[in-house]
C-alpha cells in the first residue's frame, strides 16, 4: 500500500514525465528487437471554467475576481424521429402488434362474457354461429384505426397521462389475451360454459 501511495505522489508531483520500457520484458519482445519508445505519463487535472494556457504566467493575486462567462447552455435533447413505415410499425418489437392484440382482446373478453352471460353460450358456440364475420369486422376497424395515428407519427405514450396511460393499456390488453385464451381453454376442458 505504500508502494502504490509512493508512486502516486511522485506521478503527482512529477508532471508529464516519460518513462522507457523494458521491451525485453514485453510479449512481442522477439518482434520488434530495436523498438523502444519513451511513452508519455501524466495526470492533469482541469477545473471547471475558463481553461488557461499552460505556457502563461498565473495572473497576479492582486487583481479582482472577474466573473466567468457564462456558457451557452446545451440545446434541450429531441426525441427520435418515430418512424411511419408500414413494416417498422408492424415489426416484431413495432409499437403496433402488441397493441392491437391487446385491444382486440379487451373487446373479444367482454364480448365472449358478455354473450356467455346472455345466450349461455360457450366460446366455440359463439365463433361457429356467425362470431367469425363479427371477430374479422371488429379486426379490421380496430387495426386501422389503431394504424391510423402512428402513421401521422403520434405515439401512444405521447396522449397517456392520468390513470389512463399507454401502459396500462398494454397491461389490460396483455390480461385480456391470457383471460381469452383462459376462457376458451376452460370451456374446453369443462364441456360446457363457464358460467
Amino acid at each position: 500500500m505504500a508502494t502504490a501511495s509512493f508512486n502516486m505522489q511522485s506521478v503527482f508531483a512529477g508532471g508529464l514525465t516519460t518513462r522507457k520500457i523494458n521491451i525485453n520484458k514485453l510479449s512481442f519482445a522477439g518482434t520488434f528487437p530495436n523498438l523502444k519508445r519513451n511513452y508519455p505519463v501524466g495526470v492533469r487535472c482541469m477545473a471547471e471554467g475558463e481553461p488557461k494556457n499552460e505556457d502563461s504566467a498565473p495572473a497576479p493575486s492582486t487583481s479582482a475576481a472577474q466573473p466567468l462567462p457564462k456558457s451557452p447552455s446545451p440545446p434541450p435533447p429531441t426525441k427520435p424521429k418515430v418512424s411511419t413505415k408500414f413494416s417498422d410499425l408492424l415489426a416484431f418489437s413495432g409499437p403496433a402488434p402488441e397493441r392491437i392484440n391487446g385491444r382486440l382482446a379487451m373487446v373479444g373478453f367482454v364480448a365472449a362474457l358478455a354473450v356467455e352471460l346472455s345466450k349461455g353460450e360457450n366460446v366455440f358456440a359463439q365463433i361457429s354461429d356467425g362470431g367469425v364475420s363479427w371477430f374479422l369486422g371488429t379486426t379490421a376497424i380496430l387495426t386501422l384505426a389503431s394504424l391510423v395515428p402512428l402513421f401521422k407519427g403520434i405515439t401512444a405514450e405521447s396522449k397517456s397521462d392520468g390513470i389512463m396511460t399507454s401502459d396500462a393499456e398494454l397491461w389490460n390488453g396483455r390480461f385480456a389475451m391470457l383471460g381469452l385464451v383462459a376462457l376458451a381453454f376452460t370451456e374446453f376442458v369443462k364441456g360446457g360454459t363457464l358460467v
